[in-house]
């Protein structure tokens, strides 16, 4: 049986991840979040819900023995986060990382999309997400990086990959589409180590008008 750790475990693409993973495989879960009580345990005896903080080295370190994949689904301070999970993984040697976060990584992303999730992410956080993004590809882990375009909660399965140093396409991607992307990488490691995807549903290049206007 593999044991799965995802860190953020409360998060909406973490919760598709876990419904899937309970249903779909024989996987142990190592369900990792700040407010344990929000988080509606599916199967007891393959979950196991530790509440923390995923910046605690001593925490994560400690929940990092015995685990085959990571899954972080994060927001915060993600450079300082990328250092703790990194250096807990390594002492632990747990290799395998899944990496969430949003497009924009290597300014890969078209006008005017681009400027747009910079300025609503704000410059600072990019910068901060793009710290963590060289935290952990400078590492020996066989890391995969998800850059992810607009989430929706679309219930759809439907994406296309980009490569890092490709250009970015599309502008949105459902929450599922990423799920289902997690679900492979978890089965087939390999087939995705030591590499940074774009992903996004095709042929959403020019949606940005209608994800400014439904924006809030």
């Amino acid at each position: 049986m593999k044991n799965v750790l995802i860190l953020g475990a409360y998060g909406r693409i973490a919760r598709i991840v876990e419904q899937r993973l309970i249903n779909e495989s024989d996987v142990h879960l190592t369900l990792v979040l700040r407010n344990a009580d929000r988080l509606k345990i599916i199967d007891k005896s393959r979950e196991t819900v530790v509440e923390g903080d995923v910046s605690d080295y001593k925490l994560v370190s400690t929940i990092m023995a015995g685990q085959d994949a990571v899954y972080a689904n994060l927001a915060g301070r993600m450079a300082l986060m990328a250092k703790v999970i990194v250096r807990a993984m390594r002492v632990n040697q747990v290799k395998q990382l899944i990496w969430v976060t949003g497009s924009g990584l290597y300014h890969e992303t078209p006008e005017p999309f681009g400027t747009w999730v910079e300025n609503t992410v704000g410059h600072a956080n990019k910068e901060d997400t793009r710290q963590a993004a060289r935290i952990i590809e400078s590492s020996d882990l066989q890391y995969t990086i998800i850059r992810a375009a607009y989430m929706t909660n679309a219930h759809e399965v439907d994406y296309e990959l980009t490569q890092k140093g490709e250009t970015f396409k599309g502008t949105l991607v459902s929450r599922a589409s990423i799920a289902d992307l997690i679900l492979k990488i978890i089965a087939t490691p390999s087939r995705y180590s030591r590499v940074s995807v774009g992903i996004s549903k095709p042929g959403t290049d020019n949606k940005l008008p209608e994800i400014v206007a439904g924006y809030h």
